[in-house]
């Protein structure tokens, strides 16, 4: 073979493996590509399914802030903090909450969304811990007390006794006699709520509070409604909570849920076994049962 042969076959070679270089590092600059492309896509898809905005101002000016996650018809209302300060557990539960499915909002089903309002009396949660936003348990200090501190809102009013079911001026609350406000939604913290229920018409309603180990269900004027004792069950056995269809320690006027039951949304109160623990493992498991039962209906 001469040399010009030769050197048409090496030069051949060359080109034909530089061209094969060429495509194979093409492909894979283009399947990169559309890697990325469909990462972009998919993260763009879960941050629009992530929504914080601001409902409405306490008292004294604070934000309440509502977090919302998904896009379904089913709607799921969770409150945190309607006690302020001395519940503050029920706000930590919430935040935490609220980071759990910002993580990992894949769990929400297609046809469910999901809003967490994590503290309702912002003002409350300022008198006791210093901050209006977010805080943890080590924020808290050492000893908070069983006088209340924290629990009304800025005007002395107890929030959970100003909403519209059976309300009167004055309510109970441990055998004290706790102001009602002037009359239904007066204090601008119930009445965010109440309009927050009209706008999002929520399918079921969860209030944390504390201390009491117990789920409870709610009723106004005309009785328990059906769904709210199915969503009492799922969330207490799930929970690990006791569970108790009637609320008597002592007589209630103006309380939420109570409310909510009166405009036709199934509501309960879960109560934290203490006023330190946050018990995010039981009640994740209470959140996802309801999430099961209303992707299911």
């Amino acid at each position: 073979m001469d040399i010009k042969k030769v050197t048409i076959i090496i030069l051949t070679a060359i080109i034909v493996l530089a061209l094969a270089v060429f495509f194979i590092f093409k492909s894979e600059t283009e399947i990169l590509e559309i890697e990325e492309t469909v990462d972009q896509e998919i993260i763009q898809e879960e941050a629009s399914l992530i929504n914080k905005k601001n409902i409405g101002y306490s008292v004294e000016g604070r934000e309440i802030e509502a977090y919302e996650f998904g896009g379904g018809d089913k709607k799921l209302l969770f409150v945190g903090g309607i006690h302020g300060g001395y519940e503050w557990n029920t706000v930590v539960l919430a935040y935490q909450m609220i980071d759990y499915f910002e993580n990992n909002i894949d769990l929400v089903p297609t046809d469910v969304s999901i809003s967490i309002i994590p503290s309702l009396n912002p003002d409350g949660v300022y008198d006791v811990i210093g901050v209006s936003g977010r805080f943890t348990a080590l924020d808290v200090p050492k000893v908070v007390g069983e006088a209340g501190l924290g629990r009304f809102n800025s005007h002395g009013v107890d929030l959970n006794r100003n909403f519209d079911c059976k309300w009167s001026p004055e309510s109970n609350w441990r055998g004290n006699v706790v102001s009602a406000g002037e009359g239904p939604f007066s204090e601008p913290e119930a009445a965010t709520l109440r309009d927050y229920v009209y706008e999002k018409k929520p399918d079921a309603a969860v209030f944390w509070h504390s201390k009491a180990n117990t789920v409870y269900a709610s009723e106004c004027e005309n009785g328990i409604l059906e769904q709210t004792l199915d969503i009492m069950n799922l969330y207490a056995t799930a929970g690990q909570y006791n569970s108790v269809e009637f609320f008597d320690a002592y007589p209630i006027t103006g309380d939420v849920e109570g409310w909510l039951a009166s405009v036709g949304v199934p509501a309960i109160t879960v109560e934290l076994e203490t006023h330190e623990t946050v018990e995010f493992d039981r009640n994740l498991a209470g959140v996802k049962s309801l999430i099961d039962y209303y992707s299911n209906i």
